[in-house]
């Protein structure tokens, strides 16, 4: 009976497969991710501090991977599968699929949270969810700028950082330069979200990823924050969206320059034509 069922409920269809992979991988890192927020700022101090915020993410992000990695890759993150996109490395098709599940992954997981620190939450705020302020909580969901930042530097610093996660995800999958240990690789991502965290993470919460931050956004406009989530910070909202779409297409580009380009395998007819003797030392 219990292999009917699982026959009955095997899906076969490789895209759909993808997108639960990339639901699930999501669910995971934002669980994880926002959890560890919430504890840290509700918790008032006591039960950690930012660094075990950036740590949660790394930790969410590894999990993720693994959870995924083997399915649809693991992007976790729009912006970095529309960038596989513009390569040519994923099917234009499958790209509302990706972006689908990992939405959907984030939604649920900042319900989840919600549900999980909803009486800590109102304990916190005295049941007045705001976006700004002394007490404001939307950014344990978001990702919101400091009150010095600029809509232009927030932009600079998103775009630079999510740069600096793609630079480093193509570095550590570069089999033809020194990549990762097969089977490190996502606790490696993990930890290079953890670096830019603790490096870059003070001007504007270092979002990189759309399917990490609009989800989570939608929902606490839903769940009792309002519209403030889309108009404070002087509109931020869709910094989130475009700065890391562009930021991981400048990290392909850089990588391409710097290392890609320069080190392509010497072909055999170029070894034959090469004669002993003739190398110059």
């Amino acid at each position: 009976m219990l292999e009917k069922i699982e026959k009955m409920l095997a899906i076969r269809n490789q895209t759909v497969r993808e997108m639960l992979a990339e639901a699930l991988g999501m669910f995971i890192l934002m669980l994880i991710g926002l959890s560890s927020a919430c504890q840290v700022t509700l918790g008032r101090g006591e039960y950690g501090q930012y660094f075990s915020i950036n740590l949660g993410f790394g930790i969410g992000v590894t999990m993720g991977m693994h959870a995924a990695g083997g399915i649809s890759g693991a992007h976790l993150n729009a912006a970095i599968t529309i960038t596989h996109c513009l390569l040519g490395n994923l099917s234009w098709k499958k790209l509302p699929f990706y972006v689908l599940g990992q939405f959907l992954g984030s939604f649920l997981a900042s319900a989840t949270v919600f549900g999980i620190y909803y009486e800590a939450l109102y304990d916190y705020t005295k049941g007045n969810f705001t976006v700004t302020g002394p007490n404001a909580t939307a950014g344990l969901f978001s990702t919101y700028p400091a009150s010095y930042m600029s809509l232009t530097g927030g932009f600079l610093v998103e775009f630079i950082a999510t740069t600096m996660l793609f630079l480093g995800i193509l570095v550590i999958h570069d089999e033809k330069n020194n990549a990762a240990l097969k089977g490190t690789q996502a606790l490696l991502t993990g930890i290079l979200v953890l670096g830019i965290g603790l490096s870059m993470g003070m001007n504007t919460g270092y979002s990189m990823n759309p399917s990490r931050d609009l989800p989570p956004r939608i929902f606490t406009a839903i769940a009792g924050w309002g519209v403030d989530v889309f108009t404070a910070g002087h509109g931020w909202w869709w910094i989130p969206l475009v700065a890391p779409t562009l930021g991981c297409f400048f990290g392909v580009l850089i990588h391409k320059l710097f290392i890609d380009l320069h080190n392509q395998p010497v072909l055999e007819s170029e070894n034959e034509k090469r004669q002993p003797g003739m190398e110059i030392s």
